[in-house]
């Protein structure tokens, strides 16, 4: 286990370890991890350059004065969108290739306990912002990340270490029971990384799990059962929960350290992030192997179990991520036309 001391020390060392200018995208930022994962980036690297994404203006907006008061020096800019319809994260992806030449991190936390609605392209609601919208934004800004001379890195917090089965018969999980949606969402998300690493070894992936977070996760959806849970986690919630700075700076660990190579490390080992003490080694990849670019790991930064290693092997050795990726592209071009956004 990566102690927290250690954590905080790789952290402190980003600005004289990483350059100055580094240009982030957190699809998710103001909600609870994304937001104080967005505050720790801001805090200790230098002159950044950050987007980030919500839906309410007014919380962009007083985000946005919190992290022009932590680092004077970035630059900071809040985009409004509803993330669950494709076309709209097309749009954003375009903006922001019309800006940028390069990205060295996107960060995705956008998630939703909503079920049984569609959204208007037609896809479950729940499954259009936790998965296809993720991976359509890794997709359409990936030649940005190929390009960054330093970090190069996609951090998604869902369910890494938390992999289930993929049911191969309703990938849109629209069928599933709530207790297996998490398990099979979170192969999909590992499975498509790995599709999407074999185009871009030279980019490292990160699937995360954040622990428990106090979050307003669940708060759109208004059934006794989703009210039931949520007097239980008002009641239970502070013994276990991470304090809020503390799950951010675990999750920035995730997104520029050197503990997290990309499988081909160009220039050197600028693009690995920030060099690992002696105390931390290299992480096990979801393949088992060293150091392989694609990570399933926990809020401590440690790979999962062997019976959750096992499952994906079995999947792999079941063509399970062939069919997840053709499914993927399956959607994407009969809802917005192409496999990506030029």
């Amino acid at each position: 286990m990566v102690s927290l001391e250690e954590i905080r020390s790789s952290n402190a060392r980003i600005a004289d370890s990483l350059p100055p200018g580094l240009v982030a995208v957190f699809l998710g930022g103001t909600g609870a991890v994304g937001g104080t994962t967005l505050r720790q980036f801001a805090k200790h690297t230098t002159k950044p350059r950050i987007y980030f994404l919500g839906r309410s203006q007014e919380a962009g907006g007083r985000l946005e004065a919190e992290l022009k008061e932590l680092n004077p020096d970035g630059e900071f800019c809040f985009i409004s969108a509803d993330i669950s319809l494709l076309g709209a994260v097309d749009d954003v992806c375009r903006e922001i290739k019309a800006r940028e030449n390069h990205i060295n991190l996107l960060f995705l936390t956008t998630g939703t306990l909503r079920s049984g609605t569609e959204t208007e392209e037609g896809l479950d609601y729940a499954t259009a912002v936790s998965y296809y919208s993720r991976v359509r934004f890794i997709v359409n800004l990936l030649p940005l990340l190929q390009r960054a001379p330093s970090l190069r890195r996609v951090v998604s917090v869902l369910a890494g270490t938390k992999e289930g089965e993929v049911n191969v018969q309703d990938f849109s999980g629209q069928s599933l029971p709530i207790v297996q949606q998490r398990g099979h969402l979170g192969s999909m998300t590992t499975l498509a990384l790995e599709s999407i690493a074999l185009e871009a070894p030279d980019v490292s992936f990160v699937h995360s799990f954040p622990g428990s977070v106090k979050t307003n996760l669940g708060s759109d959806v208004k059934t006794a059962s989703m009210m039931i849970l949520r007097a239980v986690i008002k009641v239970f919630g502070p013994l276990v929960n991470l304090p809020y700075a503390e799950a951010g700076e675990r999750q920035l660990f995730l997104a520029t350290s050197a503990r997290f190579p990309p499988k081909l490390e160009a220039n050197g080992a600028a693009t690995s992030g920030v060099t690992v003490s002696s105390e931390v080694k290299v992480s096990l990849a979801s393949n088992g192997e060293e150091g392989s670019g694609v990570y399933s790991v926990n809020y401590e930064g440690e790979p999962g179990p062997q019976k959750v290693k096992d499952l994906l092997m079995k999947q792999r050795a079941d063509d399970v991520v062939r069919k997840v990726w053709l499914h993927t592209e399956e959607v994407f071009t009969r809802v917005t036309g192409s496999n990506f956004v030029v």
